[in-house]
């Protein structure tokens, strides 16, 4: 015991320092070297370019205190800066309550030190409109902040911009204690007939009780729909077909769904912001990119209720119909806490993400790091992916994941079901335009300690998770690296500490190839099975003893694993 704890300090004290080079490494990224080490051809990203003209909102009549609505100041500010050509909004020190902001072309909304908007909880304020969520074509209520069809906006400065979330969000009881649950049920609203769920008021409860898709409420008509009005969410910062677009500097905080959500935009600039939502708070994304190209995200931080940095294109038909990909994107320099994915792709990723480069990133506690979902149905291909320089720690699921069952059956029953002899029948479906596709997709330089999972692949039986490098990664977690229907998966300078579990365990997987990898302070080391699984290769130099190491399970040809 003694000297797994002192594996474990030491581990902590690696990563520690890991953590430490990488961000005096990373923190002088900016507008200039962002673009360096990519591995693709990335166009340089066409900024916002303001005229010196500025007003603030108080020459229009606002009124700080948090009380009184400044939404026809707001509105009046910028009308009046658009009609001059375009300029700065400056919104001072104090707080300011309003309804929802509509953005024109060339508005840039700067926050000033000690600024805080704080949007009403007054649904009245916010009309259903015809809008996308969730990838699906459908209505909901207008954004806090909004914006469509525009050019050259942003919102900079170090002020706060609070969505009101908690007055629109439904509770799971699961994500709460005892006592916070019993002070939010007698703080007003209604209760779920099982009373799992809290809702804010009947017409959001109602809401959900006429959803079969639980964002849409497709079991009644559109005459119905304003008496579910509360329940039709919005994103808090909502950027449609829009070209140049800046977020520097805020803080984004208590959305009442997404927090942040470019659709369809092009050049856009994510930088030096905060995003933060309650861990309960239900669909408390971070960032969605969507369907957008030409983008940076960098220097920012994380800290919310559902994925963080989050890739998406659409969902199914609708999303295929719109066949707008999210491509031509850097990541780097971001720290994100909790969330349930740091960076994610899908898995609403219909129309197809490509050419994404992820590096110098560190996730805290997150429930998984790198995150990969998808599901029968979907379709879209997700491809030429390059991470780096990734640095996790207390990782309580997988460090990376990819799940291609998502919301579905997986092909593995759950852990206390895993003999050879209960693994399920997998059945083929035909591949076409829904079936989804992961591949090309390459990963170096991963740090993970003091963590559960290493890396859990699940693809498809009828399409393989496919092209998959990890080089040079040290993971030290309770399981290893589990491969399920995969194809053409490469190890090269791995080393994985499993505590409790095998290094590595494979099954219906193929053209699988590890080279210098280290499993020796693993509990156990390679299991392979499954009649699919084939041409898995290994170092002879990694493997000591091979009968010992290497257990084959039921259905696993005796050819299917080499020494090389």
């Amino acid at each position: 015991m003694k000297t797994k704890q002192s594996h474990s300090l030491l581990a902590l004290f690696i990563f520690t320092i890991t953590c430490y080079v990488s961000a005096q490494k990373s923190s002088t990224i900016n507008e200039t070297n962002v673009y360096e080490g990519i591995e693709f051809n990335m166009p340089k990203v066409n900024t916002t370019s303001f005229p010196n003209y500025e007003v603030s909102i108080v020459d229009f009549g606002a009124i700080t205190g948090g009380i009184i609505k400044n939404t026809d100041a707001f509105a009046k500010a910028i009308n009046n800066v658009s009609t001059k050509g375009g300029g700065n909004v400056i919104v001072p020190r104090g707080v300011w309550l309003t309804g929802p902001i509509t953005f024109k072309s060339n508005i840039n909304l700067h926050l000033e030190d000690g600024a805080l908007i704080i949007f009403s909880k007054d649904f009245d304020d916010y009309p259903i409109i015809k809008t996308s969520f969730e990838g699906l074509n459908t209505v909901r209520c207008v954004s806090p902040i909004n914006a469509n069809e525009v050019e050259n906006i942003a919102i900079t400065g170090n002020g706060i911009i609070d969505g009101s979330g908690d007055a629109w969000r439904p509770v799971k009881i699961s994500k709460m204690t005892d006592g916070q649950w019993k002070t939010l049920v007698r703080s007003g609203g209604v209760v779920s007939k099982d009373g799992k769920i809290w809702f804010p008021s009947e017409g959001s409860k109602k809401g959900y009780e006429s959803s079969t898709n639980f964002n849409v409420p497709d079991l009644i008509g559109d005459e119905e729909l304003a008496s579910v009005k509360d329940f039709l969410r919005p994103v808090m910062v909502s950027i449609v077909k829009s070209k140049r677009v800046l977020l520097d500097g805020p803080t984004f905080q208590n959305s009442p769904a997404w927090n942040i959500h470019p659709l369809m935009c092009e050049d856009v600039i994510i930088r030096n912001i905060n995003v933060r939502n309650p861990w309960y708070s239900q669909n408390g994304d971070g960032l969605d990119l969507e369907s957008c190209k030409n983008a940076l995200v960098y220097n920012n931080t994380f800290d919310v209720g559902d994925d963080a940095i989050c890739f998406k294109s659409g969902k199914d038909k609708d999303g295929r119909d719109r066949a707008i990909p999210t491509e031509n994107v850097i990541v780097k320099n971001n720290i994100v806490y909790h969330a349930h994915g740091g960076f994610v792709i899908g898995s609403e990723m219909s129309s197809g993400v490509k050419n994404v480069h992820i590096s110098n990133c560190t996730f805290i506690g997150t429930d998984i790091g790198l995150r990969f979902k998808s599901t029968r149905g979907r379709g879209g291909i997700v491809e030429n992916i390059y991470i780096s320089n990734i640095d996790m720690i207390h990782i309580p699921t997988e460090a990376i994941g990819f799940n291609l069952y998502y919301s579905g059956k997986a092909p593995v029953l759950d852990d206390n079901e895993t003999s050879d002899a209960k693994i399920q029948e997998e059945k083929l479906v035909e591949i076409n335009e829904e079936t989804p596709s992961f591949r090309n997709i390459f990963m170096k330089n991963i740090n993970v300690a003091d963590s559960e999972t290493a890396m859990f692949f699940m693809g498809l039986p009828e399409m393989n998770l496919k092209n998959i490098s990890i080089e040079n990664s040290v993971f030290e977690t309770k399981k290893g690296i589990t491969l399920i229907n995969s194809d053409g998966i490469t190890l090269k300078n791995v080393k994985i500490k499993a505590s409790d579990d095998f290094a590595l365990t494979i099954y219906n997987s193929k053209n699988i190839k590890a080279s210098n990898f280290d499993f020796t302070e693993s509990k156990s080391a390679i299991k392979a099975l499954g009649p699919k699984t084939n041409n898995i290769e290994f170092d002879k130099k990694d493997i000591s003893n091979e009968k010992e190491q290497i257990q084959q399970g039921m259905g696993l040809n005796k050819k299917a694993i080499k020494l090389q």
